[in-house]
């Protein structure tokens, strides 16, 4: 039988999850490193990290019980990345620095190392040897990668909600089925969502 209730916690088993610490803990980091004391940036960057990772993980909690504040909680949490990124380019533009070209090869080696870690430490080991620009840069990476994984996340949610409707049709239907079988149903953990088959190429060093 299909399940009809998610069970709160398994975020966990997401890689937008993982992911979306990466981009918290990074940003924790960098703002930190070069900004100053007191500069009102710090907080709003860290702002923009912690709400794309806590609605991933409420949205993903809620929607055990409601299919729309599921969606609109990971809407959200894609807003709040791509506010992030923003900053992330602010800074490369204003401090008069490098922003990578998509196709260019230090992004294509930034994408596919960081397509292959979903590790917090790993970024922070690696950005200690690293410069600003280059943090900044791959910063921007990590997040785009967080918000197309984010955004995968979402429109699943999107093709179950029209293949299944809601959560209170889905119980009702379980309900209805219920009567028919005169058998309870086990609640099975949630299923993890699709998310994107990413070729990781064969570097795995972080540009400079």
């Amino acid at each position: 039988m299909n399940s009809i209730l998610t069970t709160p916690g398994d975020y966990k088993n997401l890689l937008a999850y993982h992911k979306a610490k990466c981009v918290f803990d990074g940003t924790n980091y960098f703002t930190h490193r070069f900004y100053r004391a007191g500069d009102r940036t710090i907080g709003q960057m860290q702002q923009a990290a912690r709400s794309g990772k806590q609605n991933i993980i409420e949205g993903n909690v809620d929607g055990a019980t409601s299919t729309y504040s599921n969606m609109h909680l990971l809407n959200i949490a894609m807003g709040s990345l791509d506010e992030l990124k923003e900053d992330f380019e602010d800074f490369l533009r204003v401090n008069g620095l490098q922003r990578w070209e998509l196709n260019s090869d230090k992004c294509i080696q930034a994408r596919n190392v960081c397509a292959r870690h979903n590790e917090p430490e790993y970024y922070l080991n690696a950005f200690e040897k690293r410069s600003a620009e280059t943090i900044a840069n791959i910063m921007i990476v990590i997040i785009m990668q967080c918000i197309a994984l984010t955004g995968r996340l979402l429109a699943s949610r999107k093709k179950q909600f029209l293949e299944n409707g809601g959560k209170k049709e889905e119980l009702y239907k379980a309900r209805v089925e219920y009567r028919k079988s005169q058998h309870y149903y086990t609640y099975e953990t949630q299923q993890q969502a699709h998310e994107p088959e990413i070729s990781y190429g064969i570097q795995d060093e972080l540009p400079f």
